[in-house]
């Protein structure tokens, strides 16, 4: 296990910023998730901890030791650094142990501490018994934990995964979700996960890193990601939240104010010292809207009904602002169809804090 220190770091390609002055403090025996969309950095942030590519400025640390900086880097070999990739990078002429152990046979270790590694690593990915097939032979799902086995037994103090489930239909990924979590409570072993997959960071980190043009969006637990976005591109991305402008009416009292939204005027959540203010805008979720026919509310249009078992997602237009497009959901039987008038009604919702300085 190994804490792990970003401080500042910046890789720049050209004139061309892949990450930007991200700082980042991984705890000992931590799962966090590095989250974003194509192109946002999160790659090259974990090429950089490997050591496929150095610094431009700022400073990587493993537990104490410095191994990335702008006068040097430790080569990725000297890190201690396990990773396991999207596509496995698996020999096929070689079988499960032979793959597992290749390591240890090119360190030239003792041949019987190294099949008992291998028994070992292959004991902890629960593949007991297979050691002697080949790749082709397993299933997607085997070949992800074949891939973690020959990650771990060179016991790194850190592990990365890049992407590793995104190969794999949808049930073996939920049940690699669990082998992941499971391995993770096992051994306390310090990950750093990347991905764009939101419900498998939100299912297995500690906390999530959100990426945005190779800057650090916003790092927390994965209840406060969503229900306290930092930002407008956090609340947007994380969970498809609706971004409605807000002028706000009220300060801050005991974590909630009011604002007027497209001319209603809800009471939502937001942080403390929170001030009246116009220009502001509110996060809300589809959970946070509801059907109002006699109350107060946004009267507009059904867009779209879009029906995915057991319910349907509703698409609506406010007449305020056709432009906009929210969503709620409809549990069965769906009374709605695509232009009905529906009034609806903002339950909650969350204020964006204003930016720094603004």
């Amino acid at each position: 296990m190994a804490r792990l220190s970003l401080d500042r770091v910046t890789k720049s390609f050209a004139d061309f910023d892949a990450v930007k002055d991200v700082s980042i403090d991984v705890a000992d025996g931590e799962f966090l998730a590095v989250l974003g969309p194509s192109g946002c950095g999160k790659t090259t942030l974990l090429r950089l901890v490997a050591g496929f590519e150095k610094v431009t400025s700022g400073e990587i640390r493993i537990d104490n030791d410095v191994v990335s900086n702008s006068v040097g880097s430790v080569a990725p070999e000297r890190r201690r650094v396990g990773i396991v990739f999207q596509n496995y990078a698996l020999w096929p002429h070689m079988t499960v142990a032979e793959n597992i152990g290749y390591s240890l046979k090119v360190a030239k270790l003792d041949k019987t501490v190294a099949r008992q590694k291998v028994e070992d690593a292959l004991a902890l990915v629960n593949l007991q018994g297979l050691g002697e097939r080949r790749p082709a032979n397993l299933s997607g799902g085997q070949r992800q934990r074949v891939a973690l086995a020959r990650c771990l037994v060179a016991a790194p103090s850190l592990v990365l995964f890049d992407e590793p489930l995104a190969n794999l239909d949808v049930h073996l990924r939920a049940s690699m979700e669990d082998e992941f979590a499971a391995f993770h409570k096992r051994t306390g072993t310090t990950i750093v996960y990347i991905t764009h997959d939101q419900a498998e960071a939100m299912a297995l980190a500690d906390r999530i890193a959100v990426m945005d043009h190779g800057r650090l969006a916003q790092l927390a637990a994965p209840r406060e990601l969503y229900h306290e976005p930092a930002n407008e591109m956090v609340a947007s991305f994380i969970s498809q939240g609706i971004l409605l402008p807000a002028d706000v009416l009220t300060g801050e009292d005991g974590g909630h104010c009011k604002v007027r939204v497209l001319g209603t005027e809800p009471v939502v959540r937001c942080g403390p010292g929170e001030r009246p203010r116009a220009g502001a805008k509110i996060c809300c979720r589809s959970a946070d809207l509801d059907v109002s026919p006699d109350g107060p509310g946004l009267d507009g249009l059904v867009k779209r009904v879009i029906y995915r078992g057991g319910g349907a997602r509703i698409e609506f237009a406010p007449a305020a602002r056709p432009d906009l497009t929210l969503h709620f959901e409809q549990p069965d039987p769906v009374t709605l169809g695509s232009g009905a008038q529906v009034r609806l009604r903002i339950r909650s919702g969350w204020l964006i804090p204003a930016e720094a300085g603004s």
